[in-house]
């Protein structure tokens, strides 16, 4: 138990500075959400899904493989951390000089052929975010849990203030017609939406710079040699990262790439708003799933060798779904309150794909934690499979049914594909890395959080006239049934 105690502090203080950070960014989304309507939200939407597929791309699964070489006895961590830094360095800069000399092509091929400086904005962005995930990474397996969340917090809170700036101060401003020597100096009305793309572009530059001396300590003379075998353990993780962001992003292409046809500019972007801005509120889990991995990617690879490991990684996934069913059953009990996460009731329409998602993100945080086996056996190869797996039913589900359906066919395309990767993932675990998961406990957790919420929408608890109490009985019979399930675990 002492050993599940270091993984919840370790949890805690690499994730409430990352669940701190993320939050603090996510309320950009009320503010996004009152300033502009879903059509103009919908190309912060997708151009921030383009951005999680090229910050995979730029740092080809060099993380873990920071982690995993660093651990070993016969490579030195700084000589390591030096080649990863200098490999990332090189083709990072390529790809911003490439970026800059084809920004209109590829502007024009995003639909956005005014916009080129989009092009130029973004791929600065994810250079600098991709080489500064190295050196986050070492404070990390370093455990300077201080310094790491200062500077995540620090490039939030220019990310946020450079936003209020620009959309509360400077924009309501210049439209009543008034002036001062800041809007004059630094804002122009016709930029939009692209405040926020600047705002960001700011505060990545700042974190880039905070991590500097992390990056230059202990800088050596890059091993190339040591390049190869790294590469060969991280490129299918490579692969599993694009596939797993095209499960998570694509849809958000694809909803474009699809109604543009059927309902023009202002129908698809306006369904791709809306769809962006109520997956927001799914948030609560995937920053639950965040905050873990960011503990439990070293705590696995250094509880390896450790008697009993097995059994440990079985109860930490209890403890995990556990929280993640309550989780779910909390927000969609009190949905009614949620919603006012988006401010702008033009958006509610789309709150119908929330349980949806939030259950998918509960499957996804179940397979998250069965990646032990393949990277524990450095079978990263078979992550890389799963991913692709599920990013085939991703584009089925979305191309099949986007054209009916809209956006629901995303948020089930979501569902499916995650249920699948968790299921197939868990059969081939069994196979080669079997953990004794305790699947009974399991399927009570999460069964009885969805049944006590479809039993609260049948009885429509959210219009009687105490509606918002009486769901505290419901929280409260989870309570009792995680207790009845979790006591041996306690004792």
């Amino acid at each position: 138990m002492s050993i599940l105690k270091k993984l919840a502090g370790q949890t805690a203080i690499y994730g409430l500075s990352s669940i701190v950070a993320r939050f603090l960014n996510y309320l950009l989304v009320p503010l996004h959400t009152i300033v502009f309507v879903p059509q103009q939200y919908g190309v912060i939407t997708e151009m921030y899904a383009y951005v999680a597929f090229l910050i995979i791309l730029l740092t080809y699964g060099m993380e873990t493989a920071f982690f995993r070489f660093s651990t070993k006895t016969e490579h030195e961590p700084k000589t390591v951390f030096s080649t990863i830094l200098s490999s990332l360095t090189s083709s990072t800069a390529l790809f911003i000089l490439m970026a800059i000399v084809f920004a209109q092509p590829i502007a024009d091929w995003l639909l956005y052929p005014d916009n080129k400086e989009y092009v130029v904005w973004f791929a600065i962005i994810v250079g600098l975010d991709a080489v500064s995930s190295i050196p986050l990474a070492r404070l990390r397996s370093e455990n300077k849990a201080k310094t790491f969340a200062g500077i995540n917090i620090a490039n939030v809170l220019v990310n946020i203030g450079l936003n209020v700036f620009f959309l509360r101060y400077c924009l309501p401003l210049v439209a009543e017609g008034g002036s001062n020597w800041l809007t004059d100096t630094f804002y122009d009305s016709g930029t939009g939406v692209g405040y926020v793309f600047i705002a960001n572009l700011i505060a990545s530059m700042v974190k880039f710079l905070l991590l500097g001396p992390t990056m230059l300590r202990g800088l050596t003379k890059p091993q190339w040699s040591l390049l190869k075998p790294m590469l060969i353990y991280s490129l299918p993780l490579l692969v599993a990262g694009l596939a797993g962001m095209m499960n998570e992003m694509f849809d958000r292409v694809m909803l474009k790439r699809l109604l543009y046809p059927i309902l023009g500019e202002d129908g698809a972007m306006y369904q791709l708003g809306v769809y962006g801005a109520c997956y927001k509120l799914s948030i609560v889990i995937s920053l639950m799933i965040q905050a873990f991995r960011y503990a439990a990617e070293p705590f696995f690879f250094s509880q390896e060798k450790e008697a009993g490991s097995k059994q440990l990684y079985a109860k930490i996934m209890t403890y995990f779904v556990w929280i993640l069913a309550g989780t779910f059953l909390f927000v969609m009990l009190y949905i009614d309150l949620f919603k006012y996460f988006i401010p702008n009731e033009d958006y509610w329409v789309g709150l119908k794909v929330v349980p949806i998602l939030l259950m998918a993100n509960i499957f996804l945080g179940i397979y998250y934690n069965q990646s032990v086996w393949y990277k524990l056996t450095e079978k990263t190869a078979h992550g890389a499979g799963l991913a692709i797996f599920g990013a085939i039913i991703t584009i089925v589900i979305n191309l099949l049914f986007i054209p009916t359906y809209g956006y629901m066919a995303s948020a089930w395309a979501t569902l499916a594909c995650y249920g699948s990767m968790m299921v197939v993932s868990y059969l081939l675990g069994r196979k080669y890395y079997p953990v004794p998961y305790e699947l009974g406990k399991l399927f009570g957790m999460i069964g009885g959080a969805v049944l006590l919420y479809w039993a609260s929408v049948v009885l429509n608890v959210s219009q009687l006239p105490y509606g918002m109490a009486l769901n505290v009985l419901f929280l409260l019979t989870y309570a009792g049934l995680s207790w009845f399930l979790l006591r041996p675990n306690f004792k």
